[in-house]
């Protein structure tokens, strides 16, 4: 059959017969069009979120049951690796294409259901945390307490798995909230308990590399040039402002080591780095740093500019005896470039790094769902 060529009314109105329609243009929407869509995607979200926290919950729910079944076969009957690998190939066989059920899981579970023995004891926040971080929680903690205390902050903070096993073995449990501080006696009772929560002792500085000089200009470079991992360390509110902040008193000049501003707090926060010993006179320096802040930066809603002395090592009776009769807000905490330096030989030794946790992990299932996310 000769082919028949369309005249160009005919190509132009198949043409758009074949077209997609376009979406009316957002200024042609009513003025409380804006309100809907805001509406309807928080809604969207919302439903998302539900849903991924349903299947979690449903997820744990299914693996502490497979893991109290082998937990009870083996106190009763005994049995020995190989069940466990026979049921992970039995398993898989009858669901192909399955994922989660190889040995190592199966033991994980095990070891879940023996943790927890009574399922509705995994209520929230435990309950919305990923199987990554159960596992995390597992194989880095002992007891249910301090495994209840990291998973409500995991969830609080949106910490991914990584950063779980990194504030476990970084001890964050025993460093919270731990500063030196006259913040009871200078802020309000709200604001003192936030402050001081906000602070620790030790700072573990694990990403930066010092050399045997150790002065506070290094350690001051490096902390900026790794500001995320020393974002993280600092706390969830923190918002870096700047390095060296130059302040002007009558005509002469002061340079602020570190300046933050805390987003919870709602004021300026100077930080102060030494790499000696604490000794009182800082006290004087960065209080002068901190009322020059409030004058020069601080807008008046802001509330007063806290100051943060961070020092090689300390004496505690001597820290508190500097603080007392300061009407300023400070707190003195110790930093360490290791965690390890302050943990028993033993224990340091026990713990699992975070590359071997991952090479475990390898060939695991990928997790049903974040737990939010914070500071990377």
């Amino acid at each position: 059959m000769p082919s028949q060529e369309l005249k160009p009314e005919q190509a132009t109105t198949a043409a758009a017969a074949a077209s997609f329609a376009a979406p009316p243009a957002r200024t042609s929407m009513p003025d409380w069009y804006p309100e809907l869509l805001a509406s309807v995607s928080k809604e969207v979200g919302a439903g998302r979120s539900r849903a991924i926290s349903a299947a979690n919950k449903a997820l744990l729910a299914s693996y502490w049951s497979i893991g109290r079944h082998l937990a009870e076969r083996e106190s009763e009957q005994g049995w020995g690796s190989k069940v466990v690998t026979r049921l992970s190939a039995d398993v898989q066989a009858r669901f192909p294409g399955s994922k989660g059920f190889s040995p190592r899981n199966l033991r994980y579970m095990k070891t879940f259901a023996q943790a927890w023995p009574e399922f509705p004891m995994l209520q929230a926040p435990l309950a919305t945390l990923p199987w990554y971080h159960q596992i995390a929680l597992l194989e880095k903690l002992d007891d249910a307490a301090t495994r209840l205390w990291y998973a409500a902050a995991a969830v609080e903070h949106g910490w991914s798995r990584n950063v779980l096993a990194h504030q476990i073995e970084t001890r964050l449990h025993e460093r919270s909230g731990q500063a030196i501080t006259n913040f009871k006696t200078t802020m309000m009772p709200a604001d003192s308990d936030l402050a001081q929560q906000a602070t620790r002792d030790p700072y573990v500085f694990d990403f930066v590399a010092m050399t045997d000089r150790r002065n506070e200009r290094e350690l001051e470079l490096q902390l900026v040039q790794h500001v995320e991992k020393f974002l993280l360390e600092l706390g969830q509110g923190f918002a870096f402002v700047g390095e060296q902040v130059r302040l002007e008193i009558n005509g002469d000049e002061f340079f602020a080591d570190l300046l933050f501003y805390h987003l919870k707090l709602r004021c300026y926060v100077v930080i102060e780095l030494k790499a000696v010993k604490f000794e009182p006179g800082f006290v004087g320096q960065l209080g002068m740093y901190m009322s020059a802040v409030d004058d020069l930066l601080a807008h008046p809603d802001d509330k007063p500019t806290i100051g943060l002395l961070l020092c090689k090592e300390k004496n505690n009776v001597v820290a508190k005896y500097a603080l007392r009769g300061i009407n300023l807000p400070i707190g003195v905490s110790e930093w360490q470039s290791k965690i390890i330096e302050s943990l028993p030989e033993v224990l340091a030794s026990s713990l699992p790094s975070i590359e071997l946790l991952e090479a475990e992990l390898a060939d695991e299932p990928a997790n049903v769902a974040g737990a939010g996310r914070a500071l990377p």
